[in-house]
């Protein structure tokens, strides 16, 4: 189990109060305990165990090969530097290709210290995130750019900006509210049409690369520290070492500037 401090744990019923109150919050990647226990102390309210190790830490030009074995590895880990914040686990690449699979890996994760699980999809995951939530286990579903999709959508661009894309965007996430969805997350989209999901759906949206109006926003921890394993970030990522004089400093920098609102500013945001 988690490490206890003074500071109550972050569920998905007081993401949602922070939602109802205008009131933003704030994720990042971690894959490991020592880094898991600075961003907890900084105040970070949700720590996501991202299949993004594929990239940063094993090496790998993509997510794909990441295995539920590994994912687990990291998400022991950080359970164990934990103190508050709210552990999301990605669901890796084929780990969901029918329902019981998903049911039973899903199963994993939550038992390994998971408080909600990330699955990448649009409405052909509605049935899975309703049997998951049925049975108790938070899901936040993920559209927009899908990194495990990556060689069907050939590349990684701006998703929702032709009309077709942006109203079949809003139908999805809708679809996936009502199919029992707890959180979504937004990757690579406009930010008037994250806006407008976030203003539609009464569940907490979480942006990258979405703009300033989603409810949450969230980085790789590698992004954030100007590590990042490539040789030109995203437009949506700024370097918060770069105004910081510490790890520590850098990341509580983040947490306060997304809850502030100065970023991301307009320079990170695609219209």
């Amino acid at each position: 189990m988690s490490s206890q401090n003074n500071s109550p744990l972050t569920t998905i019923a007081s993401l949602s109060k922070l939602k109802d109150k205008s009131k933003k919050f704030t994720c990042l990647t971690a894959y490991e305990s020592t880094m898991a226990s600075i961003i907890s102390k900084a105040g970070v309210d949700v720590i996501l165990v991202g299949d993004s190790l594929g990239m940063v830490i094993q090496g790998h030009d993509s997510t794909l090969p990441v295995t539920m074995d590994q994912l687990i590895y990291h998400l022991e880990c950080v359970v164990k530097g934990n103190k508050s914040s709210h552990i999301m686990a990605d669901m890796p690449f084929m780990s969901y290709a029918t329902d019981d699979l998903g049911f039973e890996n899903a199963t994993r994760l939550m038992q390994s210290g998971a408080h909600s699980i990330k699955i990448e999809g649009g409405e052909w995951i509605c049935n899975m995130a309703n049997t998951l939530a049925e049975r108790g286990i938070p899901v936040c579903a993920h559209i927009g750019l899908t990194p495990q999709a990556i060689n069907r959508i050939g590349g990684y661009f701006v998703q929702g900006r032709d009309t077709e894309k942006h109203d079949l965007m809003i139908a999805e996430a809708k679809a996936l509210e009502n199919a029992g969805a707890a959180m979504l997350l937004l990757e690579c989209v406009p930010d008037q049409l994250a806006e407008t999901i976030t203003n539609e759906l009464q569940i907490p949206v979480i942006g990258i690369g979405a703009g300033s109006k989603t409810d949450g926003q969230i980085m790789v921890i590698h992004d954030l520290l100007g590590i990042s394993c490539l040789e030109k970030p995203p437009k949506f990522v700024k370097d918060f070492m770069s105004d910081a004089n510490s790890i520590q400093e850098a990341i509580e920098l983040y947490n306060t500037s997304v809850k502030s609102g100065t970023f991301p500013a307009k320079e990170h945001t695609f219209f």
